[in-house]
């Protein structure tokens, strides 16, 4: 695997701490120990295009008024769904 960014080989698999904007827009929420890739060459830190998409689509299908102001990945991707998928993706 190569950074996106520089094409150094071998950039680590970490985990980062950030804020993301619910889908209503009316507030944010700091998400830890999302998966992330890191480059110690060039110190870019992303999430991967499939851990975005997991989780664009479990924020839309959770009950927004139930996720708490801070949580971590992993609780999030655990809570209930309100729906089985996200039916507007094609």
């Amino acid at each position: 695997m190569k950074c996106r960014w520089c094409e150094v080989e071998n950039p680590i698999n970490r985990t980062m701490t950030t804020y993301w904007e619910l889908p209503s827009g009316l507030r944010a929420i700091r998400l830890k120990a999302v998966p992330s890739i890191y480059c110690s060459h060039c110190h870019i830190e992303e999430v991967d295009e499939t851990i975005l998409e997991e989780l664009e689509d479990q924020l839309l299908l959770v009950d927004e008024s139930a996720i708490p102001d801070e949580t971590t990945y992993e609780q999030l991707m655990k809570m209930p769904r309100r729906l089985k998928r996200n039916y507007f993706k094609l």
